[in-house]
């Protein structure tokens, strides 16, 4: 197949357990320049992700073992937040409710209009992309502290951690004009817009605890 293996961010993986169906889905996104990888099994496809961030998803809702809506729980516990496209020839609404609920982006009965399919999946790999463009926690965190002077990451910290600048100023001795001014250079070194922002780079980095925050809203 086609495409950079290192760069699952524009990557399709498909997973349906008919064989035929998985065939012809990975021909038809391949046939548009697609990078597409292909797996008839939900837990197979779980640990070939491990670690990295998929595109999107065309998932099989209803396949032996672990189904659709199992793989799809299963990625919300490891935080990969990406777009779902549900397909399924035994659509009911309560699975297609339940399948919402949990944040599915499209939900595509079989046999599907193959034009319906590649704008669908379109939509979802131009959703995962805005959505790591806009996240501070898709860049290189590390890299971002080390720009990052010896003050600023005195500062950076409680910040992140939602102290106050009178409370950092009152923390490191200094005025709080000085900390509204470090304050300032850290946001923009580090490409935040908002303090939340700042809070999901200390907590992507590993240097802070979500459940440890002061009256900030964690991203």
């Amino acid at each position: 197949m086609s495409g950079n293996p290192q760069s699952p961010a524009n990557t399709v993986y498909v997973v349906d357990d008919d064989a035929g169906m998985l065939e012809s889905t990975q021909w038809l996104l391949e046939s548009v320049g697609l990078e597409v990888k292909a797996y008839s099994d939900g837990r197979q496809f779980l640990e070939a992700v491990e670690g990295c961030r998929p595109g999107c998803v065309v998932l099989d809702i209803r396949m032996p073992g672990l189904g659709g809506l199992n793989v799809q729980e299963e990625l919300q516990k490891r935080d990969l937040d990406v777009p779902i496209i549900f397909i399924s020839g035994h659509a009911d609404v309560p699975i297609v409710v339940r399948a919402f609920k949990s944040g599915a982006f499209d939900f595509i009965e079989k046999p599907f209009n193959e034009q319906l399919l590649l704008d669908s999946v379109q939509q979802a790999l131009q959703q995962a992309t805005s959505a790591q463009e806009k996240s501070p926690a898709s860049a290189d965190t590390e890299a971002l502290i080390d720009t990052l002077t010896r003050r600023e990451r005195d500062v950076f910290l409680p910040l992140a951690q939602g102290y106050t600048s009178r409370e950092i100023a009152e923390q490191l001795d200094v005025s709080v004009k000085t900390i509204d001014l470090y304050r300032a250079r850290v946001m923009k070194r580090l490409g935040a817009d908002r303090l939340p922002d700042v809070t999901g780079i200390a907590i992507a980095a590993g240097l802070l605890d979500p459940e440890h925050l002061r009256g900030v809203q964690a991203p």
